[in-house]
């Protein structure tokens, strides 16, 4: 979960700038924008609702809206009509993303499922690599995002960088390799509904449904795809491989899940006892995601009547701008829970969160760096251990020694390219580790 996030890219609230949808050929961006949505959307065939290109008198589905933002959520159909998981709600066009290797880039809207089965509006990022596709089309990267926030504003189809600098690299990476990249913002972040934080199942789906998304509105897309995530995102990568199976049409070929988010039943305990306030944003997110998917869970019951407000004023920001407010309260007085809350809140957060509780059938490469606080290794360790327990067939780990939660990003990206290649990816010609930014 990367301590810092970059807005350097981003405008005043956060969004995608205007110079993000310029055209190429020196066209004024809002009319190249609806023109080339236009252009994109006639030839797809999905049904959506009216959308601003209007209506084929022939009779032919309507084209798919585009996506629109009121105070950094997006507006979702009310009431959703039913779709199946990865029908697209809509669209919108970007042109090329500077910051990510040039790539096509659009915003979507999509369908998936909850973990209660419920059909949930998703938004996200896919991204299309310059050039001719090799044969059998671009392969896949679902690339999963750790920690940003619970805000709206946090999502990562809303910043140029998706977030964090770090963020950037890493799929500049993947593009520059000859991969698309689909990336969810998982549910309620960016949509309404508070963001089902660390529920695996919620993040799995998302992440496995975009890829389907991604493929109805490019089809340069092949079927084959890969799992690939960091923090909250490898926890994500780890539930998407489970959850490969209701994509029937695509070929999950492997899963790489950098640090990922566990043990999530020893959290509260953990950050209570620390007495480091900083600890607190991810004991709140968690918190907050518990409570959008259990209604039992009364967020604002638990915490501390007098650091509430700071409280509150952390889960409306992003990361890096979640320290400030809570740095002048307590741990135990922002969660001044009883030993009871503290063994029914942790065990359900490991039910929904811990990404070790089932097999998975293909292969996975579990990265971690040695000098992680954020993710200790010995708990990557035991969940490489408990998978392959559980009868997983194929779970490699590789640790980086002295590297940090965010410097294995950088230390690591030839050997997540060399995995990827080893199973269905794009040949890795040459490669040279970099220095994570951020």
């Amino acid at each position: 979960m990367p301590k810092e996030q970059n807005g350097a890219e981003e405008t005043d609230a956060g969004h995608i700038p205007d110079a993000a949808v310029a055209s190429t050929d020196g066209a004024k961006p809002g009319l190249k924008r609806s023109t080339r949505a236009c252009l994109l959307i006639a030839a797809l065939t999905l049904a959506a609702a009216a959308g601003a290109c209007g209506s084929d008198p022939s009779g032919a589905p309507a084209p798919l809206r585009n996506v629109t933002l009121s105070d950094h959520t997006y507006q979702v159909p009310k009431p959703l009509p039913s779709g199946a998981p990865g029908t697209l709600i809509a669209a919108t066009d970007h042109g090329t993303a500077p910051l990510l290797a040039a790539a096509r880039r659009w915003t979507v809207l999509y369908h998936s499922t909850d973990r209660h089965g419920a059909d949930i509006a998703v938004s996200g990022t896919v991204l299309l690599p310059g050039g001719t596709p090799p044969p059998g089309g671009w392969p896949v990267v679902s690339w999963a995002h750790g920690t940003t926030g619970v805000a709206d504003k946090c999502a990562p189809s809303q910043a140029p960088n998706l977030g964090y600098d770090s963020y950037a690299q890493q799929v500049r990476t993947l593009i520059q390799a000859g991969y698309a990249v689909t990336a969810s913002d998982y549910p309620g972040l960016g949509t309404p509904g508070m963001h089902t934080y660390l529920v695996g199942a919620d993040e799995g789906n998302a992440v496995v449904d975009i890829v389907t998304a991604g493929r109805h509105l490019a089809p340069s897309l092949a079927p084959t795809w890969f799992a690939v995530g960091h923090s909250q995102g490898g926890q994500a990568a780890l539930f998407a491989a489970n959850a490969a199976r209701r994509a029937p049409a695509l070929h999950l070929a492997g899963a790489v899940a950098v640090a990922p988010a566990s043990h999530l039943g020893t959290m509260l305990p953990g950050v209570i006892s620390s007495h480091v306030s900083s600890e607190l944003s991810f004991a709140l997110y968690s918190l907050a995601g518990l409570s959008a998917t259990e209604p039992s869970v009364d967020l604002h019951r638990l915490i501390g009547p007098t650091t509430l407000p700071a409280a509150e004023q952390a889960l409306a920001s992003c990361l890096k701008d979640s320290y400030a407010p809570l740095s002048r309260v307590g741990t135990d007085q922002t969660l001044p829970l009883t030993q009871d809350q503290l063994n029914r809140l942790g065990s359900a957060m490991a039910a929904y969160g811990d990404p070790d509780r089932a097999a998975i059938a293909g292969p996975v490469l579990v990265i971690q760096g040695g000098g992680d606080l954020d993710v200790p290794p010995v708990w990557t360790e035991e969940v490489v251990g408990h998978l392959r327990s559980l009868g997983s067939p194929a779970v490699t780990l590789q640790t980086y020694p002295g590297a940090d939660h965010d410097q294995v990003l950088g230390q690591s990206s030839c050997d997540l390219l060399r995995f990827l290649a080893a199973h269905e990816g794009r040949p890795v010609s040459h490669c040279t580790p970099y220095r994570t930014q951020g």
